[in-house]
C-alpha cells in the first residue's frame, strides 16, 4: 500500500527506484515489471549492493537469543576497544522528536577520534537519506548520507534485489464515498504493497492495500518495520508503523515480509559494504524487540540505552526475554565512563 506522508488522502506519484544512488529514492509509488508482467508497487508511507546471502525475515521467523541478565555498563573503555564500528539507532538514542539528547555531539566526536566507524540505522521510513542528512545537520551533527540507513532504503533495496524494475504512474487523489452497491476498484497490476509509517493513514488506504494483497496473484506484502510506538515529539510516545502494518495484516490475514530492524537485511548490507566483521560491531539502541534483537540476530555486541522507549523496569521484568549485553542511561555515558576509567 502506498501512502505519502505529505498527503492526507491517497497520493499516487512518480518515483524512481535508482539503487546506484539509493539516497535519492523518494517514498512514493513505484511501478514496475514483475514476473514478466507490468506490476506496480503500492507504497504505504515514506520509503545497497545486495547479494543472495543477505536475508529479509518475517517477524515470526526471527530468533530471540536468550542471554544472561544484562550488565550495567561500567567499563566504557573496554567496550570501545573491543569493536570497530558502532551502529546507532536514531530516535531515542540520538534525538527524541526534534530535540537532541544531551551529550550526543561530544560522544560522537570522541568515538570518531578513536577511529570508530559510525553508522546510523533507523526504522523510520518517512524520510530519505538526504532528508535525514538535513535533520542531522539541523541538530548540529556532521553525518554523511553514506552513514545513514533507513527502513525505506531497505525496502527499495529489497525490491531491487528481486528485479522489480522502475516505471511510472500518474498522480491521483482518491477517497471513499460509501453508498449502497458501492464497489471499490483497485489496480490489478499492483505487484507489491509496502507499508510504513504514515501520519495520514486512512480507511481508503487500508481497503486498497487489502484488495491488492488478497486479489492480485503473487502480490507481495512488505513492511518497513513493526515498531509499536515512535517519538513524533519529545513529549510522549505515538503509535508507530506497526499499527499501520497491523491493520493490513488483520484485514488480509497475512504476515508481511519485514525489511527493517530486527530483520538482518541492513546488517548484512552494512557488513558487506564496509567489509566489517559483525563480531566487531556494537549495536546501540533504545528498543529491545528491534534494536537489540537486530544486533543479536546479526551476531553483534549490544548496548541498550534507557533514553528512549525501554525503561529499566521493562528491561528487568521477568516477562522480558530479550537481554542486551550491556545497558546504560544514555549514549553520553560512554564519554563519562571513559573519563572515569582514565
Amino acid at each position: 500500500m502506498l501512502i505519502s506522508s505529505s498527503r492526507v488522502s491517497l497520493s499516487v506519484a512518480t518515483a524512481t527506484l535508482n539503487l546506484p544512488s539509493p539516497n535519492r529514492f523518494h517514498p512514493q509509488i513505484l511501478c514496475s515489471r514483475f514476473l514478466g508482467q507490468k506490476k506496480k508497487i503500492y507504497y504505504l508511507s515514506n520509503p545497497i549492493k545486495w547479494n543472495s546471502r543477505m536475508q529479509v525475515s518475517r517477524a515470526s521467523n526471527l530468533t530471540i537469543r536468550a542471554s544472561a541478565r544484562p550488565l550495567p555498563l561500567k567499563n566504557a573503555e573496554e567496550l570501545i576497544n573491543s569493536v570497530q564500528t558502532f551502529i546507532l539507532d536514531c530516535d531515542g538514542v540520538i534525538w527524541k522528536g526534534d530535540s537532541l539528547i544531551d551529550g550526543v555531539p561530544e560522544t560522537l566526536d570522541m568515538l570518531r577520534s578513536r577511529g570508530k566507524r559510525l553508522i546510523f540505522v533507523t526504522n523510520n521510513s518517512t524520510k530519505s537519506r538526504k532528508q535525514y542528512g538535513k535533520k542531522f545537520e539541523t541538530l548540529g551533527l556532521s553525518v554523511s548520507e553514506e552513514e545513514i540507513f533507513a527502513s525505506s532504503f531497505a525496502a527499495a533495496a529489497y525490491l531491487k534485489s528481486i528485479n522489480f524494475p522502475k516505471d511510472k504512474k500518474a498522480d491521483g487523489e482518491k477517497k471513499i464515498e460509501l453508498k449502497p452497491g458501492f464497489l471499490m476498484e483497485h489496480d490489478e497490476n499492483v505487484g507489491a504493497v509496502v507499508v510504513g509509517f504514515d501520519r495520514y493513514f486512512n480507511y481508503y488506504k487500508v481497503q486498497y492495500g487489502t484488495l491488492c494483497i488478497r486479489e492480485n496473484p503473487g502480490c507481495l506484502f512488505i513492511a518497513t518495520n513493526r515498531d509499536a510506538v515512535t517519538h513524533l515529539t519529545d513529549a510522549q510516545e505515538w503509535a508507530g508503523g506497526g499499527s499501520m502494518v497491523g491493520a493490513l495484516s488483520g484485514s488480509t490475514q497475512r504476515e508481511p515480509l519485514v525489511v527493517g530492524k530486527p530483520s538482518t537485511f541492513m546488517m548484512d548490507y552494512v557488513s558487506n559494504k564496509f567489509g566489517i566483521s559483525k563480531s566487531q560491531i556494537c549495536m546501540v539502541g533504545d528498543r529491545l524487540d528491534t534494536d537489540i534483537l537486530f544486533g543479536q540476530n546479526g551476531g553483534c555486541q549490544t548496548l541498550l540505552v534507557l533514553s528512549g522507549v525501554t525503561t529499566l523496569s521493562k528491561l528487568q521484568s521477568p516477562d522480558n526475554s530479550i537481554q542486551p549485553d550491556f545497558y546504560t542511561n544514555k549514549i553520553s555515558d560512554l564519554l563519562a565512563l571513559k573519563a572515569l576509567a582514565v
